[in-house]
């Protein structure tokens, strides 16, 4: 069986890059295919194959501005064509759904979120522009629209990364789907150890983490919060933080071990679709305060006799301080063994199995159709 795993681009590492390595640890033989290519962030499971590309890779400082050649996308994404292939997973948004499959291929598509600036996030995007801008903006998001929903219609099989990502694909797309959580590395024993006095922030450090408000809440309790990741707020970031924020920059797995295993709790006031961080958090057994909505409501568990974290209801500096002082008031009631315990159902072998036993079913329901044809 011929498999093929399309991804938008390669010029990130995320989450969704790591949905890819799982996929292709599980389709060994698969080739590859993205809008975008950039060696240097190639997954490290995924050095030396090949991943084949489009034109948009020779368009000058495409990697940089990639989310502004998105008119681009159609033309990019049905240049890439896999119609030779049996099975089709992709992974990501519109351009990854729009390959060119053959009849008789199965798509299968893992969603991790209907594009946000498409569809439910397009007047807080659209607001951000300069008035002038707004009609081209109209206009050119009115035929993504048209364009990441007709997609949709193809994909034989929805996979959604939460049940909060499965409710907007049946808003948007008006299609059902499948909730399979992302693999996480979740340790394989829970290792005590007594926590230190500071908090934690982990991940890319963009405006829509709201890092900033975790930042004000530290400031205003004098708390100390070390901030792993880099991006671009990077600068704006540093310039409001007090004498009580430490930023760590990019660091390696093993120290990132080790500051997970000894935080007092970890903090996250970005909305999120899933959240493969906090999942990793807990997989250490650290509490989580977060932000009440999105695929966070389906990690962290408030339960008065066995919590596993903190949730906020607004996204504020003061709703956060507020979520602090709960946390700290009733710290006691925080078993961090029982914390790692409840992060095992997002662990690799779970998804693994699910991921498999789905789409064999669906290639059995295939191959049963072309049969009786």
């Amino acid at each position: 069986m011929k498999v093929a795993i399309v991804h938008p681009w390669f010029i990130t590492n995320g989450g969704g890059e790591k949905v890819v390595e799982a996929f292709a640890r599980l389709y060994p033989d698969a080739d590859f295919f993205g809008l975008m290519v950039s060696a240097e962030h190639i997954p490290p499971t995924l050095q030396g194959r090949t991943i084949h590309s489009t034109f948009l890779d020779y368009v000058p400082r495409s990697r940089q501005y990639y989310k502004h050649l998105s008119p681009l996308y159609p033309i990019a994404a049905h240049s890439l064509d896999v119609s030779q292939y049996d099975l089709v997973i992709s992974s990501g948004g519109p351009a990854a759904k729009n390959v060119k499959i053959g009849a008789h291929a199965v798509h299968v598509h893992y969603c991790h979120s209907p594009v946000r600036f498409l569809w439910d996030q397009f007047p807080v995007w659209q607001a951000k522009l300069p008035a002038i801008a707004r009609p081209l903006y109209r206009a050119s998001c009115a035929y993504l629209r048209k364009w990441d929903y007709l997609a949709a219609q193809r994909v034989d099989a929805f996979i959604a990364n939460s049940d909060y990502v499965g409710e907007r694909i049946r808003r948007f797309y008006g299609r059902e789907s499948t909730t399979i959580y992302p693999p996480v590395a979740v340790q394989p024993v829970y290792v005590p150890v007594t926590p230190s006095d500071y908090y934690l922030s982990v991940g890319r450090l963009v405006d829509h983490k709201r890092v900033d408000l975790v930042i004000e809440a530290c400031n205003r309790l004098r708390r100390s919060l070390l901030i792993v990741g880099s991006g671009p707020e990077e600068s704006k970031l540093k310039a409001m933080a007090g004498p009580t924020i430490r930023f760590a920059g990019r660091v390696d797995d093993d120290v990132l071990e080790g500051h997970f295993r000894s935080a007092r709790a970890f903090l996250f006031a970005g909305d999120e679709d899933f959240g493969i961080a906090t999942v990793e958090a807990q997989s250490y057994g650290l509490p989580v305060i977060a932000y009440e909505s999105g695929g966070t409501l389906e990690i962290v568990d408030c339960a008065p006799s066995t919590p596993t974290g903190v949730l906020f209801p607004a996204q504020t500096s003061e709703a956060i301080t507020q979520a602090i002082h709960e946390f700290e008031a009733f710290e006691h009631r925080f078993d961090r063994q029982h914390i790692w315990e409840r992060s095992t159902r997002f662990n690799e072998a779970v998804f693994d199995y699910r991921v498999v036993a789905f789409i064999d079913a669906l290639l059995n329901e295939r191959h049963a159709a072309v049969a009786a044809e």
